[in-house]
């Protein structure tokens, strides 16, 4: 089955195309990757993907699903690439996986026990995924302070791909893993693995996973 999977949480995205085998959520094989860069995803996402699914013989009716970034990350961009999906799939009525990059990062990682992801919020503020592993408890995502954060990740194995909360972790003495960037193959692998799973989700379903804080905690911030 060709994959389609696109990642538009931040200031660089990507594309990917990949062959899934039906058989195993883990058989994934990539075909191409093409990053989008300075932020104009507008632009770039529906050309670039044309041009990817073109250059190796293939048109948009042969896809036969897509995964695609949630969030946490950029409101824009999430935006742009969940409404391209969602016009996708209203032609093509294939299968989405809607990938939480808190929760791909904790599979990046292969780490087991209580395992805490973390990506940078912005404003000295950490987006935060609980994960019990291979307990299957319902995950915990949410916003924090990075001191609430150092705080709250004593006796958790941190994992994170940004360097700059993978050094403040390592100074408050935690346990943590520093993953390669994030990427739309790593979309496709997570993605095909809900898929696969039954986790698969309509247009209708899909929503961004922005985790925002509520007004009044906004406004308690902004009195502080």
């Amino acid at each position: 089955m060709l994959l389609l999977a696109i990642d538009t949480s931040g200031k660089h995205g990507s594309i990917a195309l990949a062959r899934a085998g039906e058989r195993s959520a883990e058989d994934v094989e990539l075909i191409a990757t093409v990053p989008l860069t300075g932020g104009t995803f507008s632009a770039q996402l529906v050309p670039q993907m044309a041009e990817l699914l073109s250059s190796h013989g293939f048109t948009q009716l042969d896809i036969g699903a897509l995964a695609v970034a949630t969030g946490p990350g950029s409101f824009t961009g999430l935006r742009i690439g969940l409404a391209v999906v969602k016009a996708l799939v209203e032609v093509l009525q294939k299968p989405i996986a809607a990938v939480s990059l808190l929760e791909l990062c904790v599979v990046n990682s292969g780490a087991q026990g209580k395992v805490m992801s973390a990506l940078d919020a912005g404003r000295n503020d950490v987006y935060v995924g609980e994960y019990g592993v291979p307990e299957n408890q319902p995950p915990r995502e949410y916003i924090s302070t990075r001191r609430e954060f150092l705080a709250q990740a004593q006796g958790w194995s941190v994992v994170t791909p940004d360097s700059t909360l993978a050094q403040a972790a390592r100074e408050a003495g935690l346990s943590v893993s520093r993953l390669e960037p994030i990427s739309a193959a790593d979309v496709a692998c997570v993605g095909w693995r809900s898929i696969q799973s039954g986790r698969a989700v309509t247009a209708e379903e899909l929503e961004a996973n922005y985790i925002r804080r509520t007004d009044a905690e906004m406004l308690e911030r902004v009195r502080c």
